[in-house]
């Protein structure tokens, strides 16, 4: 079992963020949902309040297998204004962990450099930002270690993806069919 942190900042995409809670727990996966700020509860671009298993001062990485970015706005500019969060995405791409972003949020991987040579998708209008990437018009990509999803619509197949990575492609078969998905 993988452990993944999925981080939710102010304005986040709701269904991008607990559509990957929901099918990693399903799983049997173990992930904490992280508040990027000192407050439990995270509020949705949509309103919505949902409250954090942890805040981000007691995120121990080293115990921590994947991240996961959703998408939203602000939820995306907000995540990557969190510089110790940045510091962590940077620290698992160069170490070959896992990183997922979905909607949004891969333009920030597109910031960092961390899609040169790599094939991603992301929201139509955040494309331009995907700088060194193949952008392809997927619902979801896997490459090595980078996951990226395309919008909210895409959720389910970019939990997928995520689950694929952890813990197989026949795992994720399975979950698409226990979720009635296809």
């Amino acid at each position: 079992m993988s452990r993944t942190a999925i981080f939710f900042a102010t304005g986040y995409e709701e269904i991008e963020a607990l559509t990957v809670v929901d099918i990693l727990r399903r799983a049997g996966e173990e992930i904490t949902m992280v508040s990027v700020t000192d407050e439990r509860s995270v509020t949705s671009s949509h309103g919505v309040e949902v409250r954090m298993d942890k805040v981000l001062s007691e995120m121990n990485f080293d115990e921590t297998d994947v991240i996961v970015l959703p998408g939203g706005m602000p939820g995306t500019k907000n995540l990557e204004a969190c510089a110790a969060l940045m510091e962590q995405v940077d620290a698992f791409v160069q170490a070959g962990k896992t990183v997922a972003a979905v909607c949004a949020a891969p333009s920030i991987l597109g910031h960092r450099g961390h899609l040169n040579g790599k094939k991603a998708c992301s929201f139509p209008d955040m494309e331009s930002q995907l700088e060194g990437a193949e952008v392809l018009r997927e619902p979801a990509v896997i490459d090595g270690n980078i996951i990226t999803g395309r919008g909210m619509g895409a959720a389910i197949p970019f939990g997928l993806a995520i689950l694929e990575k952890l813990q197989g492609k026949e795992a994720a078969e399975e979950m698409a069919v226990k979720i009635v998905y296809k």
